[in-house]
């Protein structure tokens, strides 16, 4: 897949076809957490049927350029600076924890650009662990940080399998932008902020999310006011990848309720040819009465 030119993020792109009634949906933006990339998406969200679907590496992350930042703002103008070079004019956001972050920080500071924001495993802050903040960064104690985060990701009925792929994928990181990350993450907070997000918020929580509990999503459906909640059960943090076809479901019937109008090319008005005005015709070829 391609990466942009000047933005420098790769990102895997899945093109929906316009349906036949002129109406398709807006294009999706997934953004991954702390740590993550474009595969923490599992395929029934990446190729989700009928949708325009963008996951992308945060720089610094998988297969993008450049180096990981500390705050949140700078992400969300890393995917303001990639809308402008994939020309998406707006788009309805999807975000696991720290991308959720992302996708309220753009919802609040670019609502032109966003039509909707799915919410997944987020709140409105997002405090860290001292524990992580002093391991992560270090070579020597990289391992042990990406221990105690994927350990807290899942519920406890995970299969070792994909609880050690999700170990692999994370270990792929570089220590600086891991730590970066979880800095980013320990200085969000946009509590105050919640009742200006006016587009429609869907929020999705696992039941036995461990990194940021069911009262983290509650206060965000209390809180914003166009926004509904969904609880998927047998799911910690990583929501997605435990219930795939759960999550891609319930993200599914809320893309779908923000249709985008296609405009379609306006004809040019031709003026219509003059007619003779009838009178004057019988004044010129008048017709002699029997």
């Amino acid at each position: 897949m391609p990466t942009t030119p000047k933005a420098k993020l790769y990102y895997f792109a899945h093109k929906a076809e316009v349906e036949a009634d002129g109406v398709k949906h807006p294009p999706v933006i997934l953004i991954h957490g702390a740590g993550g990339t474009h595969i923490s998406w599992p395929p029934q969200i990446r190729r989700m049927a009928e949708e325009s679907i963008y996951a992308i590496d945060l720089p610094g992350h998988g297969k993008s350029e450049g180096n990981g930042r500390q705050s949140i703002d700078d992400y969300a103008d890393d995917v303001i600076a990639f809308m402008k070079e994939t020309r998406i004019s707006a788009a309805v956001f999807v975000g696991i924890s720290m991308g959720g972050a992302i996708a309220l920080t753009l919802a609040l500071k670019h609502p032109k650009q966003v039509l909707g924001v799915a919410l997944l495993g987020t709140g409105s802050k997002l405090r860290v662990a001292p524990a992580i903040l002093e391991t992560a960064g270090g070579p020597a104690s990289f391992e042990s940080a990406v221990d105690m985060v994927n350990e807290n990701c899942f519920s406890e009925g995970i299969s070792p399998a994909i609880l050690a792929l999700s170990k692999k994928n994370m270990m792929q990181i570089r220590p600086p932008v891991f730590l970066g990350d979880f800095l980013a993450c320990n200085e969000f907070d946009v509590t105050s902020q919640l009742e200006n997000i006016k587009v429609p918020t869907l929020i999705v929580c696992g039941s036995q999310d461990k990194m940021t509990p069911l009262k983290y999503s509650e206060l965000l459906q209390l809180t914003i006011p166009n926004s509904q909640l969904h609880v998927v059960e047998n799911a910690g943090h990583m929501v997605m990848v435990e219930q795939p076809d759960a999550t891609a479901e319930v993200l599914k019937n809320f893309i779908d309720g923000i249709p985008v109008k296609i405009k379609r090319a306006t004809k040019k008005r031709v003026a219509p040819k003059e007619m003779p005005d009838p009178a004057s015709a019988a004044e010129s070829n008048p017709i002699d009465a029997p």
